[in-house]
């Protein structure tokens, strides 16, 4: 319960602000169609997620527990750096108008997702916490939360966030859980 609650908080609130919340935002702008938009997010960021779920319990069983808890949390301190800069999408709209809104969703989110900041995340608790179905759950719930407000209420809401705060709070989540996984990980030297 501990690995899904712990996804589940840092990603809503690192994905504030975020590029791919940006995203939808303008999806939502562009198609005014709320619910083909909301499944192309779910499943993009299942397939994202998944993968960096993998990659991250992967890494999580090739590395001595000492080494994965101090790997974890350096990318944790990282990611709560990461979080303070702001995001900015770069295309005001998605390419291929006569594309479906379920369509263009599911590609442009898992195009942007790629490399990003919450599928990083992912991948890092992946490889701290034994349980990828929880953490994959957890990430997973956590975008849910961060763009369906977005996605079904667009910029009336979506003005209203106090981002700045957001940020901070990410920062502060992502500083706190880095420096509990390197306590973790010096206890395992003691």
């Amino acid at each position: 319960m501990e690995a899904f609650l712990v996804s589940l908080s840092s990603i809503a609130v690192a994905e504030m602000g975020d590029r791919t919340q940006l995203l939808s935002l303008v999806l939502a702008a562009r198609f005014r169609r709320p619910w083909p938009i909301a499944a192309g997010v779910l499943c993009a960021t299942l397939a994202s997620h998944v993968l960096a779920g993998l990659i991250g319990a992967w890494f999580g069983r090739q590395l001595r527990p000492q080494l994965l808890d101090a790997a974890v949390g350096l990318s944790m301190i990282a990611m709560s750096l990461w979080t303070l800069k702001p995001d900015q999408l770069q295309s005001e709209s998605p390419q291929g108008g006569n594309a479906s809104a379920f369509a263009a969703t599911l590609v442009a989110f898992f195009v942007a997702e790629i490399g990003d900041k919450t599928q990083i995340a992912t991948l890092a608790l992946a490889a701290g916490y034994p349980s990828l179905l929880a953490v994959v759950s957890g990430s997973t719930c956590g975008m849910l939360a961060a763009n369906l407000p977005v996605i079904f209420l667009g910029h009336a809401f979506a003005h209203r966030l106090p981002l700045r705060a957001l940020h901070y709070a990410a920062a502060g989540l992502f500083l706190l859980l880095g420096l509990v996984f390197i306590v973790r990980a010096l206890q395992h030297w003691s």
